[in-house]
């Protein structure tokens, strides 16, 4: 993205237009209608206590064709259309298939969502200058979001794995647990090392000086590249890092980012092992915004300025953002991602890539955009055809009720 000089591609734009083009874009503040600045958010207890048990999608069998969540927000939420969810869950409710799946969020860090209530975790904070961490400290127990971009890794989060509960907004794998890690500063910088340091430890890998997590991931989201490098092509850092994981037997999900340039040269995107997603509009066209190319897998709704992806959030104005940008687009394929790692005991990250990107919806007209050579991979993610292929597939189905 490029927002504060940074990364967070969750710059989202909220609900401003994009950018045009420096290297490095500040994450915007609220925009002017959306009355005070954000408050910074009170630390929280180091580990939260042992998480109860996660909701089921459906608490008891209905007509699958019927499936419709009764949260108030859900009428808004055109994203959740686009990428044809309704026919994901219609597929799944009631049925006991599917286990829960950990996902790890690698962003600016833990806000105790009531969206994720009894599922979200308080990781670490891999923020390792002070100067940046806004919270007195280097790296430390605490993941809390510091100041006025927490929300960033709240709205991705919510959009991964939000309840349905018949309160505020719908997500995807509403199973999800989700584990924030903190790797941006609050003035939205990721720095490469910290980043790579988070990224194994998210997967359950040992990195010096830490706790080993206790809630290893099988998708790893990360809604922003790293700053300090040039953007020339993936760091050797976070390369060695992405194997690891992907290694580990976890998919890493990135955003393309926002600067409207060829994804290749920044880190995550353009690295291998990299499950990299850029934005569409509700019509399936890619906004002006968003990083294009060869590296980029798919694309999801990012939305564009005016028309963002309506989501819960305890600092928005009414408790409601509607941002837009990358950063949203790739926790689309995140959450559905989880759908599928939670349908079968044995798949691999890369079978998962293919199977979201082999059942994507075709662009309208053949292409995200006028241009030939702004590629945005092999279509917009269909999470209806994406869990009915995984169901198809061959190998054991994971028991109900299990944890991955």
């Amino acid at each position: 993205m490029k927002v504060l000089p940074s990364v967070l591609l969750a710059a989202a734009l909220v609900g401003a237009g994009a950018l045009a083009a420096p290297q490095i874009i500040p994450i915007p503040a609220l925009p002017p209608s959306s009355g005070t600045p954000l408050p910074e958010l009170a630390p929280l207890p180091p580990r939260p206590a042992p998480l109860p048990p996660l909701v089921p999608l459906s608490p008891s069998p209905i007509t699958p064709a019927a499936y419709r969540p009764s949260d108030p927000l859900f009428a808004q939420q055109w994203n959740l259309q686009a990428i044809r969810a309704p026919g994901a869950w219609a597929q799944l409710a009631g049925t006991g298939r599917g286990a829960r799946v950990t996902v790890a969020v690698l962003d600016t860090g833990f806000v105790n969502s009531p969206e994720l209530a009894g599922r979200v975790v308080n990781g670490y904070d891999f923020v390792s200058d002070p100067a940046r961490a806004g919270d007195g400290n280097g790296r430390d127990r605490d993941a809390s979001g510091v100041g006025e971009f927490a929300y960033h890794a709240e709205v991705i989060g919510n959009l991964i794995g939000a309840a349905h509960d018949g309160r505020g907004m719908a997500g995807i794998n509403p199973q999800a647990r989700v584990v924030q890690v903190r790797v941006a500063g609050t003035d939205g910088m990721v720095a490469p090392q910290d980043l790579a340091d988070g990224l194994r430890w998210a997967a359950g890998l040992s990195v010096p000086g830490t706790p080993l997590n206790l809630y290893p991931a099988k998708v790893l989201n990360l809604s922003l590249f790293a700053d300090f490098i040039p953007l020339t092509g993936c760091d050797a850092r976070i390369q060695a890092a992405v194997d690891a994981v992907t290694a580990r037997g976890a998919l890493v999900v990135a955003g393309a980012a926002n600067d409207g340039a060829d994804a290749r040269g920044y880190s995550p995107a353009g690295c291998r092992n990299v499950l990299t997603v850029t934005s569409v509009t509700q019509g399936g066209q890619r906004p002006g915004y968003a990083n294009w190319g060869t590296s980029v897998a798919l694309a999801a709704p990012g939305g564009e300025p005016g028309h963002g992806i309506p989501a819960s959030s305890l600092s928005g104005p009414g408790g409601e953002r509607s941002p837009n940008g990358t950063s949203f687009a790739a926790p689309h394929a995140a959450g559905v991602a989880s759908l599928l790692f939670g349908l079968k005991l044995t798949l691999t990250p890369a079978q998962v890539r293919d199977l979201l990107t082999r059942t994507a919806t075709p662009f309208p007209g053949g292409r995200c955009d006028p241009d030939p050579g702004k590629l945005c991979g092999r279509g917009t993610l269909n999470a209806e055809a994406a869990v009915r292929a995984a169901l198809a597939s061959p190998g054991p189905s994971a028991p109900a009720g299990t944890l991955r």
